[in-house]
């Protein structure tokens, strides 16, 4: 009997081995797309920093200005572009990124969705939300022509009159273990006043528009839409694969202690079983007398 409990513990303990390898082997191909996706996330945030800042800056500097862009309608359709992964493995990356949206939102009846991932087009079409559009395989390294699809389709449906408000959720990289699920507001454009300095205030009063401020933002907003967009499948490429590296990390010290205990309750099963046949030569022997 002791011979099988310690063959089903060998059994246990390749096939924790076996996955803690795979863990092992994701893990180091985690950190080698993070490296990658960190420089591409530091070579790319001052230029989205720079364009959220400047067109706030161009906002609050236009007064009175009569655009679609920037008036308020009466919100009875909201449309969500949610940004999550293709694949799992990931911690709580998609979770939060979901829940974020969800809490956000007033109601199922009058919200839409743009899902960016499969894990995002899943959760809300198995809910039965209203689904305009859905984009797999570009989470992992989004391009620019990909932000221009995802917010070509977004402006189209707010031009159309289809939605009256656009929101944007995505996960912010923070660093390596932390990533801050946010969600902007992209149409109808707003000004955080705590964003710009009073020195900047006084130099936009000054601004003159040509041929007039109406003309000029009509080409620019969708432009920092297409740009926000682009930032922050950057932020949640990022973030995925963060939040990848910690998870394979975690399941792989999981395994070497797993492995730890198991190894140990086979040397205790192995230790019992010589002691007993000890005893039981002993006592063959000692019949024998």
């Amino acid at each position: 009997m002791a011979g099988v409990g310690m063959r089903d513990i060998k059994r246990r303990i390749k096939s924790v081995n076996s996955t803690k390898q795979i863990t092992k082997a994701m893990e180091l191909v985690s950190s080698a797309k993070l490296r990658k996706a960190r420089q591409r996330l530091e070579q790319s945030r001052s230029y989205f920093t720079t364009i959220k800042n400047t067109v706030g800056e161009l906002m609050a500097s236009a007064n009175n200005i009569n655009n679609p862009y920037i008036n308020k309608r009466e919100v009875k359709k909201a449309l969500y572009i949610v940004i999550t992964g293709d694949r799992g493995l990931c911690g709580g990356y998609n979770t939060n990124a979901i829940k974020a949206a969800l809490n956000h939102m007033d109601h199922k009846d009058n919200t839409s969705i743009v899902a960016i991932g499969t894990k995002s087009r899943d959760y809300f079409k198995k809910r039965n939300y209203h689904l305009f559009g859905d984009f797999m395989q570009i989470s992992e390294n989004p391009s620019l022509q990909d932000a221009e699809n995802v917010a070509g389709l977004a402006i189209d449906l707010y031009d159309q009159g289809e939605v009256d408000e656009v929101n944007l959720v995505y996960t912010e990289f923070v660093s390596t273990i932390s990533h801050q699920p946010k969600v902007m507001k992209l149409l109808p454009l707003e000004v955080d006043a705590s964003e710009t300095s009073e020195d900047t205030m006084e130099e936009q009063e000054f601004m003159e528009f040509q041929p007039s401020a109406e003309v000029f933002l009509d080409y620019l907003i969708p432009k920092y839409v297409r740009s926000m967009v682009y930032g922050a499948l950057i932020e949640s490429a990022t973030s995925e694969q963060g939040a990848r590296r910690v998870a394979m990390e975690s399941a792989t010290d999981n395994a070497i202690d797993m492995i730890d205990k198991l190894e140990l309750k086979y040397n205790r099963a192995r230790q019992a079983s010589i002691t007993q046949e000890i005893a039981e030569i002993v006592g063959g022997a000692e019949a024998l007398k």
